[in-house]
């Protein structure tokens, strides 16, 4: 085990103070591996790769945005791998929240969440990725089985 000594700023410090009291840490050291176990993870994730991964993208949007919401519809139609569940929400007369679940490989997640957070009316965006692990991610549904799940759904809908 290494030893590392670091200096902060009195602001930065109350702040880690508050953080270790609400997650009930004993001790700075445990505090700080953690955080920066999840800054990696998240800074891994980030970078994309063939790596699979779930992931959580929050964003907010203007409803009356030209097209927008015929945009959005279209980008997840034509990403329906990825795509595993969107929660929408009406937050205010013009402005929604979506948060969309979604699994696959770490930087076909990566390119879709970028493009969805750029389009023109998308306010904020936020995307949270989630590792997989590699010895269940091996355990996949057979891509010809997926289609036609997809295809059953579809058929019910109509």
């Amino acid at each position: 085990m290494q030893r590392v000594t670091i200096t902060i700023d009195d602001e930065l410090d109350g702040e880690l103070d508050r953080f270790m009291r609400a997650r009930r840490y004993d001790n700075r050291s445990e505090a700080i591996r953690d955080l920066a176990r999840s800054g990696l993870q998240q800074a891994a994730m980030e970078r994309g790769g063939t790596s699979p991964c779930a992931a959580a993208l929050v964003y907010l949007y203007d409803h009356e945005a030209r097209e927008l919401p015929k945009r959005l519809t279209r980008d997840y139609h034509e990403h329906h791998d990825l795509a595993q569940a969107t929660l929408h929400v009406h937050l205010d007369y013009e402005t929604c929240m979506e948060v969309t679940v979604l699994k696959g490989r770490g930087s076909d997640v990566q390119e879709f969440t970028d493009h969805i957070i750029a389009e023109r009316g998308v306010r904020h965006g936020h995307v949270v990725y989630l590792p997989i692990d590699g010895a269940r991610s091996r355990r996949r549904i057979d891509p010809s089985h997926r289609d036609a799940i997809h295809r059953h759904t579809s058929r019910r809908r109509a």
